[in-house]
């Protein structure tokens, strides 16, 4: 079975769904090879290297040449390869084409929070994804809130979903044993839906007397960071809210050992991949008590309402407070990141590809 894996828009600074695609693109590369494949599969790699300037590197202009490509050149590629598949991690495939195809769909934000999306987005994602995911074989969920959302937005069946969690490294995020420093961590992107101004309110509501610092890592976005930069100062804390950047893979393990707890009050996740890193890396995890992100941190977690900025300065406060507390979390959440590996994902992904469902 020959299957074209479509990993073109992977940018040169991997983020969560690069993230997902490159670690589950090596476990599925390790069953191919196992004498327990009952279907030997060819993996054809598609990605930047041969096909460069489709990536978000390139901004906007870089995803449509993306989609063009997508539509015009990957069919012919498909036919060259002899393929009887293309598997996408994400939810791009040719469209009114004879080429089979499975992808995965992480979330519908933009069709819950639409006030915070350009219309091409809004149309991107209702019309091309919708079309991407009807005419697909089968679609991957990476949970069942994004499973809730493919059916109640565009009316899929459920038989033709199966939900994929995802994990995490467990060689890279692993608990360290490193004395926690006086900062709480926030990884993600700075867009309305992350839900960063409210973190930046709790945090600055906690006792002045709590020598304790907000590190937000994750890339900047002109669109947004620099109000949340005047937004710290505006409360009086940006001395010791810092804003970091992009943070690359290699030193965010340390990063999360040391902090006292990952905060991510988002208002929507499909899945949430860094409260799983965290759990991993016995980090106390503070999160939302809304989509997945309840569904991957299950009792490992202090849930909040992300609405309510009392509710996380709270949340924050207590695990200053509260040593006990956090060795319980550290605990349960060791546990919990324990039960979503990269190989489960793979073969729950192996057998959908390999028509064994």
């Amino acid at each position: 079975m020959n299957i074209l894996v479509n990993l073109v828009f992977v940018p040169q600074e991997p983020t969560g769904l690069a993230n997902y695609s490159l670690n589950l693109l090596h476990h599925l590369q390790a069953l191919s090879i196992t004498p327990q494949n009952l279907l030997p599969q060819n993996l054809h790699i598609i990605d930047r290297h041969q096909y460069p300037r489709l990536t978000n590197d390139f901004g906007i202009r870089g995803h449509l040449r993306r989609l063009a490509w997508t539509q015009w050149q990957l069919p012919q590629i498909y036919q060259q390869q002899r393929a009887d598949l293309i598997f996408s991690p994400i939810p791009e495939a040719p469209l009114f084409s004879k080429c089979r195809s499975i992808v995965t769909i992480h979330d519908l934000i933009p069709l819950r929070f639409p006030q915070w999306f350009s219309q091409g987005q809004k149309s991107y994602c209702r019309y091309y994804v919708q079309q991407v995911l009807q005419q697909a074989n089968h679609v991957l969920c990476n949970s069942q809130t994004t499973a809730i959302d493919v059916q109640r937005f565009f009316h899929i069946s459920p038989a033709k979903l199966t939900i994929t969690p995802l994990a995490c490294n467990h060689d890279q995020f692993r608990f360290l044993d490193l004395p926690p420093s006086n900062y709480f961590l926030y990884l993600g992107r700075s867009n309305p839906h992350k839900n960063v101004g409210r973190l930046i309110r709790a945090f600055a509501q906690l006792p002045q007397g709590e020598d304790y610092e907000l590190w937000i890592a994750g890339s900047s976005d002109r669109r947004y960071t620099p109000d949340l930069i005047q937004l710290a100062a505006s409360l009086g804390v940006s001395h010791r809210v810092k804003f970091l950047n992009y943070v690359p893979d290699a030193e965010l393990p340390e990063m999360i050992n040391r902090s006292i707890a990952l905060v991510f009050p988002s208002l929507w996740e499909g899945f949430g991949l860094p409260i799983l890193e965290a759990m991993a890396c016995g980090t106390p995890v503070i999160t939302s008590n809304l989509s997945a992100l309840k569904e991957v941190a299950g009792d490992a977690a202090l849930l909040v309402d992300p609405y309510q900025v009392t509710d996380i300065a709270g949340a924050m406060h207590e695990i200053i407070q509260d040593s006990g507390l956090r060795s319980h979390l550290r605990r349960l959440g060791l546990a919990r990141a324990a039960k979503f590996t990269w190989q489960q994902t793979a073969a729950a992904t192996q057998a959908v590809i390999g028509g064994r469902r």
